[in-house]
């Protein structure tokens, strides 16, 4: 099995002019001339996705139209043995849509329609291109709506949730990606069509649905997705809970799911975040409180009714020092829309930042934001925190100054910590963001040697030569090894604990 392919192959300018040369050579017949970009003025625009601080310039970037041009790019990309990074609308979080150097970023932005919506079946039919937003836009007359709301679902796309298996907002009661995708269909990286799950209850062959969904654009190229429509609820409120103590917003989320409640949304977010979204968004949020709460409840006014009495017992029975409920539709979306902006607003903070995404037990929210406070200490730069609490998926944003190279290395530092705290607390190293490249140490200390080389065969089962988005979710045991022995030196790991590496 070939190891992937370096993300930096060479430095070599005269080599990579020549590879440049051959690779648009061999794409200028596939595609027609204004899809296929290799001036360094017209790649710039897709050196980094959302996470701005890793930035690499791809060879080549090739915008196609149709699904055979895809097949034929693909195909002559692996006659060449070129490297193919898949690219939907660039807002991913953990770089998984960093060039290839040497390789071609294939841009899927012009599958972009929505080929059916089926109101009887509830399911909309959707290319890889298509807006996360637009997919509940389509369906709105209809009465139905996409669940999974992913905080850039403005711009997202379906293609990139697939790709990381995004969550959002409402995730807790109506599920990730996965819980909501029917069906994808692409090709592999050498052009073939590939299919995975089915419109019907059941598909023939192995069930590799789940595998497909959050490979980060490592097994194969979407296309196409059947997404699940559900309902629009006849009514929705909100309940806005402050809490003078952040141990005790902790505790309540984690007794609201005890007392078997699932809300339609359950966030949290802390002091120094509410400041940033109140003065951004004017979300009436409660500045006075240490940390703040959004519960909210849909379904039927019946419903919705007794289930915000039954939250407000519990808020109120964990130390909640104020309950407010949305009076009208108008308030509900004003409590949502500062969560919903809680990244831009943080941008207002600071020239840069670096969302970070974890995900750990709800009963450990308070020990992994006290963590965080200490951080903040040690690596001298303020983190602003919102979670999806419901489920536990952390989202710190840690602010730093990109024009200076020591703010930079202590934000790696300071992310790689809040990672590995969460993962000691029972955790994971990712929950919707994905790995990329951003998190691929941090893989070495979730996973031991082995369960990543079962990784490395999956991979090499779809892709032998590694060439599909290279370099990235998987580290090789080598960077591994790197990184324990560094652990080590620090004193951050015993010597006998680094063979766990």
């Amino acid at each position: 099995m070939n190891a992937p392919l370096p993300l930096q192959a060479t430095d070599d300018a005269g080599a990579r002019a020549r590879r440049q040369a051959e690779v648009v050579s061999a794409l200028s017949p596939l595609v027609p001339a204004h899809a296929l970009l290799w001036q360094r003025e017209d790649t710039t625009p897709y050196e980094c996705d959302g996470l701005t601080a890793y930035r690499a310039l791809p060879l080549v970037v090739v915008l196609p139209e149709t699904e055979a041009q895809v097949a034929a790019v693909l195909k002559a990309c692996h006659a060449l043995q070129v490297p193919v990074v898949a690219r939907g609308a660039g807002t991913g979080l953990s770089g998984g849509a960093l060039p290839h150097t040497l390789g071609v970023t294939l841009s899927l932005a012009k599958f972009n329609r929505i080929v059916k919506i089926d109101k009887t079946a509830r399911t909309a039919t959707v290319q890889s291109g298509v807006r996360n937003l637009a997919i509940s836009e389509a369906a709105a007359p209809h009465g139905l709506y996409y669940a999974p709301d992913p905080s850039s679902q403005i711009a997202c796309t379906i293609g990139g949730n697939v790709a990381e298996n995004s969550g959002g907002v409402h995730c807790l009661k109506y599920g990730l990606t996965l819980h909501n995708v029917l069906r994808v269909r692409g090709f592999t990286v050498e052009g073939e069509p590939v299919e995975f799950g089915s419109e019907a209850l059941d598909a023939a062959g192995l069930d590799l649905l789940a595998v497909i969904v959050g490979s980060e654009g490592m097994l194969a190229v979407t296309l196409e997705a059947t997404v699940k429509l559900v309902p629009k609820p006849q009514l929705a409120r909100c309940i806005m809970a402050s809490f003078d103590d952040i141990r005790k917003a902790g505790d309540a989320v984690a007794a609201v799911i005890a007392a078997g409640i699932i809300p339609a949304g359950l966030e949290m977010m802390d002091k120094p975040m509410t400041a940033a979204v109140e003065d951004f968004v004017h979300a009436g949020y409660d500045l006075s409180a240490e940390a703040i709460l959004l519960c909210e409840s849909d379904g039927t006014p019946e419903e919705v009714a007794e289930e915000i009495d039954r939250m407000l017992d519990v808020l109120s029975g964990a130390g909640a020092s104020r309950l407010e409920v949305s009076k009208d539709e108008a308030q509900r979306l004003r409590f949502w829309s500062g969560r919903k902006n809680a990244f831009p607003a943080s941008g207002r903070l600071s020239p840069d930042y670096m969302c970070m995404d974890s995900t750990i037990p709800r009963k450990r929210l308070a020990d992994i934001l006290l963590a965080i406070q200490q951080m903040e200490q040690k690596y001298g730069l303020r983190c602003a925190n919102v979670f999806h609490a419901g489920d536990g998926n952390l989202h710190p944003l840690i602010l730093y100054d990109a024009n200076d190279p020591d703010q930079l290395h202590r934000c790696e530092l300071f992310g790689a910590d809040i990672l590995e705290t969460s993962v000691a607390l029972g955790g994971t190293v990712t929950g919707e963001h994905g790995v990329g490249v951003e998190k691929l140490s941090s893989m070495c200390v979730q996973f031991s040697p082995g369960e990543r080389q079962q990784m490395l065969a999956l991979k090499a089962a779809f892709d032998p030569h590694g060439t599909l988005n290279p370099g990235k979710v998987i580290p090789t045991l080598q960077r591994c090894a790197e990184y324990g022995k560094m652990h080590v030196r620090k004193g951050l790991l015993p010597f006998a604990e680094l063979e766990r590496f």
